[in-house]
């Protein structure tokens, strides 16, 4: 029903910056909360960000705080993340997911819908 296609990853050296899309499909993609999460082997998808369905409510887990920021642009069905600041321990597969519902959320069972996820790798 409504697909999601993240793009932006890739390798960057710690300090540096990256942006994250997330592309999605379908007409109804104002009417969904959004969401960031990422994810390395061994650990739990973790939440990282989220936005209300006008963008006008932004929520982000405390390590990302003041270096994460989430947008979103209703009129071409777009989410992003731009990351700077980047440390070794943002080194992730970042998966962008949309919650039917105004109310955002941090746990990853409130979403509807994934992405494919991108691979972000911060070096040294």
């Amino acid at each position: 029903q409504v697909q999601l296609v993240e793009s932006g990853g890739g390798l960057v050296q710690a300090g540096g910056s990256l942006r994250l899309s997330c592309a999605a499909s379908g007409r109804t993609f104002s009417s969904y909360a959004m969401g960031w999460f990422r994810q390395t082997p061994g650990k739990e998808r973790e939440f990282v960000a989220a936005i209300s369905v006008s963008g006008g409510i932004t929520y982000y887990t405390d390590s990302v705080k003041g270096r994460f920021t989430i947008s979103r642009d209703n009129a071409k069905n777009t989410v992003y993340l731009q990351m700077n600041s980047l440390k070794l321990e943002d080194t992730a597969v970042y998966y962008c997911a949309a919650k039917t519902g105004s109310p955002i959320a941090a746990r990853s069972v409130l979403y509807n819908y994934w992405g494919q996820g991108a691979q972000v790798t911060v070096s040294s």
